[in-house]
């Protein structure tokens, strides 16, 4: 299966896009090359407290020449286990200046998840902060780092990096990184499913990432002014290329926030007036029902974006009008590095579209039977282009099932139009088959959060005693409204096929979801087995 004949979405590429190339460099590259162009430039605003690109290059300068003189060498591997903070960011670029490789870590995650995690990536050494000081004291009694790094400047158990920094020497050359082959992070994938894998993502794969994201907002997006809302997590691969690297590369302000608190976050944006957000769908529903919402006036935004999970078409609506942006919807995933489509701000814009392929990055839907569908046909994505990982970390065996001649094969379905704008319809996974008809659960979703009554909505397939399916949609009601759920029953069957229509609805406080707004319907569906006493294939 090689390159695809079709490619009605290059149509809408401007001029210069055909012609880019794309650099072949390092992460830490990016950060040299801004320091040239915008050295007194304010890079990160962390809690009223302002870092200079100058700054911000000699402190990831002075941190990697203390940790090489500590013994660090490139391809060695690091945690970064702590929530949003200026030393994320310098930890993170002095490692890649040493050539090490990253391993993003929740601060959040448990000692399961840690031990999973730095087991799998033989993790040597780890940056963490006080989230996540218990759970690294734990595991260092059953695990051997090399060496553990605390952000804490009064953490008297473990070296501060602040101190490394403060009596540090600047490393005189980085090293040589081969930007094709050198694994630059390795991000965890996979947890909304309950098994972890390391996405390989290469020096190339990131930073082409990141001009591929630039050049979808066009000439929109300029360099040395922007001001970036990063208040996704940094650890998370979406902010991390989207917030930080991207911003790093134009030369922007960073207004970094450590934990999504709405009225924190008002109150950053009354006082810095960001210009660009790169959120996830929590974030854009706390906004449009947060009271009194437009006494903050959000209009300083020109550029967002939305990443993680699906935007419901109404939340985008609400959120537009508030602020008089366009939100590029997109789709991405941590094996693209992470970002593949986006509707562009140089072509038309498709609701409910996640919009055109990036700058290089080829596309395809097959059948089961791996053959190429024609337009409006649902099926597999596959995805090829330079953001595609270098395959999982220590296995093998997954990485041919993700790799396949080149296409990284997404488990999504989705389809393309004429003009090839994209559309996700669902994880192939989570598709349900009822009467010999397929149900999308994003399209009920889709409908449910129309409804004026439902400010969250989850559908699932509930496994039968009878080995079929039961479709069951849980809502989470907007504040202070009571749900009928006959009314909903019955706006259902009016939007909908009624093969479609959930055969069960329950009214729940709120969803499950990861620390990055990802749905984890896995727990929804634990949680109906055990309330029935099946198993999950349905017996008793």
């Amino acid at each position: 299966m090689g390159k695809t004949e079709n490619k009605p979405w290059k149509q809408w590429y401007e001029e210069r896009l055909l012609s880019l190339k794309l650099p072949e460099c390092s992460i830490y590259a990016l950060l040299e090359n801004t320091v040239k162009r915008f050295p007194s430039h304010t890079a990160i605003v962390f809690e009223d407290e302002t870092t200079d690109y100058t700054t911000l290059k000699a402190q990831v300068d002075k941190l990697a020449g203390k940790w090489k003189e500590l013994g660090l060498k490139k391809g060695d591997r690091i945690g970064l286990m702590m929530a949003n903070h200026p030393l994320y960011i310098v930890s993170y670029y002095a490692a890649q200046a040493l050539g090490l490789i990253v391993v993003q870590v929740n601060p959040m995650y448990t000692f399961r998840e840690l031990m999973q995690i730095v087991n799998d990536s033989e993790t040597q050494y780890i940056v963490f902060d006080k989230i996540a000081k218990r759970t690294v004291e734990e595991i260092k009694v059953v695990y051997s780092f090399e060496q553990c790094f605390s952000i804490e400047d009064d953490d008297s158990g473990f070296i501060s990096i602040q101190s490394l920094i403060d009596n540090g020497k600047a490393i005189i050359e980085p090293e040589v990184i081969n930007p094709h082959e050198d694994v630059a992070v390795i991000q965890y994938t996979g947890g909304t499913s309950g098994v972890m894998k390391g996405a390989m993502l290469t020096h190339y794969n990131l930073t082409s990432n990141v001009v591929q994201s630039f050049e979808m907002y066009g000439e929109t997006m300029r360099q040395g002014e922007e001001v970036v809302l990063t208040v996704t997590p940094l650890y998370h691969v979406y902010a991390m290329t989207s917030a930080m690297n991207l911003g790093i590369y134009i030369g922007a302000t960073i207004l970094l926030i450590p934990k999504f608190e709405i009225q924190h976050v008002l109150d950053n944006v009354r006082k810095y007036r960001p210009t660009y957000f790169p959120g996830v769908p929590k974030m854009y529903n706390a906004f449009i029902n947060y009271p009194a919402i437009e006494k903050y006036d959000l209009k300083c935004l020109n550029h967002c974006s939305c990443g993680s999970a699906p935007l419901p078409i109404e939340v985008i609506k609400r959120f537009e009008e508030l602020t008089g942006a366009v939100i590029g919807e997109g789709f991405g995933l941590s094996e693209a590095s992470p970002s593949t489509h986006r509707n562009p701000k140089f072509s038309k814009r498709k609701l409910g579209s996640i919009g055109i392929p990036f700058l290089g990055t080829d596309c395809m839907i097959i059948d089961d039977n791996g053959t190429e569908l024609r337009p409006n046909c649902v099926g597999e994505l596959l995805i090829k282009g330079p953001q595609i990982m270098k395959g999982y970390w220590n296995n093998e065996e997954e990485t041919k099932l993700a790799l396949r001649n080149g296409w990284l094969y997404t488990g999504d379905l989705a389809m393309m139009d004429e003009e090839g704008y994209f559309y996700i319809v669902g994880r192939k996974k989570e598709m349900i088959i009822v009467g010999g008809f397929n149900i999308y659960p994003q399209e009920v979703e889709s409908v449910l959060y129309e409804h004026p009554d439902i400010q969250e909505a989850a559908v699932a397939s509930i496994p039968h005693t009878n080995l079929e399916e039961t479709i069951k949609a849980f809502i989470v009601p907007k504040e202070g409204v009571t749900i009928d759920i006959e009314e909903i029953k019955g706006y259902c069957y009016a939007k909908l096929t009624p093969y479609k229509v959930p055969k069960e609805f329950e009214v729940i406080e709120e969803l499950p979801r990861n620390t990055v707004g990802k749905l984890l319907k896995r727990l929804l569906i634990k949680g109906e087995l055990e309330k029935r006493g099946l198993e999950p294939n349905g017996k008793r």
